[in-house]
């Protein structure tokens, strides 16, 4: 079983435990998140459920393993012959989750 997931403007196909980075959730490490908007449920037998835009009464939940920080991205703007350049550096805040269960 399958389900595609929307938290932080962004979409995840998540199984049943997986771990996957999402943005930052404020939630403490070790407490459980049902994540209730859930755009398509998958499975093998039944095939796939697909809402408009979300699928009534299904949820995922997951438990929070970790908060942290991602790897360093560079954003460099540059604009030829006029002697511009600026350098910078972001670092994103994620949450990563352990997808325990699929209901719908």
């Amino acid at each position: 079983m399958y389900a595609i997931i929307e938290t932080g403007g962004k979409q995840y196909r998540v199984t049943p435990g997986q771990r996957i980075k999402v943005e930052k959730l404020d939630v403490e490490v070790g407490s459980v998140v049902e994540l209730d908007r859930v755009l398509a449920v998958g499975s093998g037998e039944a095939g796939l459920t697909v809402g408009t835009p979300h699928v009534p009464g299904a949820r995922a939940v997951a438990r929070v393993l970790e908060h942290g920080r991602d790897d360093k991205v560079i954003v460099f703007k540059y604009k030829p012959k006029v002697n511009y350049r600026v350098k910078r550096g972001h670092r994103q805040y994620y949450t990563e989750l352990l997808i325990e269960a699929i209901h719908g």
